[in-house]
């Protein structure tokens, strides 16, 4: 397909729909954030996501304080027919015993249920699970591997956390959060396009089986086939992905904003040198959805939006640097009332100078 059909099929996205889609042509995982009260119908839709716009396999594990990491890991696996996972590579094969072996005597034999992995991962509230689930998903992340008592699953090739959460909710285990690629808050007022799709077209389902006069069956139109990502769509935006080109003046542009979150009063750690290395991705990745050959500055500002305000460790009164130099703590505890990871990103891109 070429770049202008590609082009024309990412101006169709919604919101939700372009985080996946980012987080797909990075090979990396997204953190989604909405109001509280709307976590169930956005699990939903990122189902409808992956299902209808990107046609990938995905599992929906939803988390509480009571989740286990059995019933977190059975959670995650799906059963498939070993014929499929056979005819590729042996990602999402069960691989038996401590040292595993890629051998095909270690499959279960042709037309038997296998167990694996999805495509994509959708994991609900994962930031109210226990310490040792959330470790458990941050092992998932690095290894793209996950352990039970009896084997270990790979996960498939181009494989994609998605975590979606209250953006109001306790915070994610640190290092989990910096293994995560960017964020992305999705106001509930802009709604969940395919959920309510979805639920219009049942509504007419029932309101034509219980007419007296029945209508003819129209297929629905969740996504065309003109509108479905396919993977030869993301391997294209991968591949443009890098021959975009960044400027020394864009390059410097983006450094002075890590730098000055750096030494931002109310920044107390969270830019770390793998938020700088996603933060150089992410603008590359952004410039091919917008049709473009080279990095903008407004590239990089929309960036910065989305890989710094999950990161972002705000500081506490007590812990503010110019208290070192003679400052009023009740001064520096009404300058850090209120003040938001949003806030600091804004504050810094509004402060440093942007190349012409």
């Amino acid at each position: 397909m070429s770049s202008g059909q590609v082009f024309h099929k990412v101006e169709e996205l919604s919101d939700l729909e372009l985080a996946l889609l980012l987080s797909l042509v990075a090979n990396e995982h997204c953190l989604i954030r909405s109001g509280k009260g709307f976590i169930e119908s956005l699990g939903q839709e990122l189902q409808l996501i992956a299902s209808n716009t990107f046609n990938r396999t995905h599992a929906l594990v939803e988390c509480n304080a009571h989740t286990t990491l059995d019933h977190f890991t059975n959670s995650l696996l799906l059963q498939s027919r070993d014929t499929d996972a056979a005819n590729g590579t042996p990602d999402g094969i069960s691989i038996e015993g401590p040292f595993p072996s890629r051998s095909r005597a270690d499959r279960p034999e042709s037309g038997s249920r296998a167990l694996r992995l999805p495509d994509i991962a959708i994991l609900q509230n994962l930031n109210q699970a226990d310490y040792a689930v959330q470790i458990q998903a941050l092992e998932l992340i690095r290894t793209k591997r996950i352990y039970t008592n009896s084997a270990v699953y790979a996960a498939p090739k181009g494989f994609c956390v998605l975590i979606a959460q209250d953006a109001a909710g306790p915070p994610l285990n640190i290092h989990l959060i910096d293994h995560l690629f960017m964020s992305h808050y999705h106001d509930p007022e802009d709604g969940f396009v395919n959920l309510e799709a979805a639920s219009e077209w049942i509504e007419d389902d029932r309101s034509s089986s219980s007419s007296v006069v029945r209508k003819s069956v129209v297929p629905r139109p969740m996504h065309s086939f003109e509108r479905t990502f396919t993977e030869a769509d993301v391997q294209l935006l991968l591949r443009q992905s890098k021959t975009v080109t960044v400027t020394a003046e864009v390059e410097c542009y983006l450094q002075n904003i890590v730098v000055f979150l750096r030494l931002h009063r109310a920044v107390d750690g969270g830019i770390t040198p793998r938020a700088t290395q996603y933060f150089g991705t992410l603008i590359k990745c952004l410039a091919p959805l917008h049709g473009l050959e080279f990095v903008t500055p407004s590239l990089v500002d929309l960036a910065a939006r989305k890989i710094y305000p999950h990161r972002i460790v705000l500081t506490a009164p007590g812990r503010e640097r110019s208290l070192q130099y003679g400052s009023d703590q009740a001064a520096v505890r009404a300058y850090l009332e209120g003040m938001s990871a949003d806030a600091i990103v804004e504050e810094v891109l509004a402060s440093v100078e942007t190349p012409l």
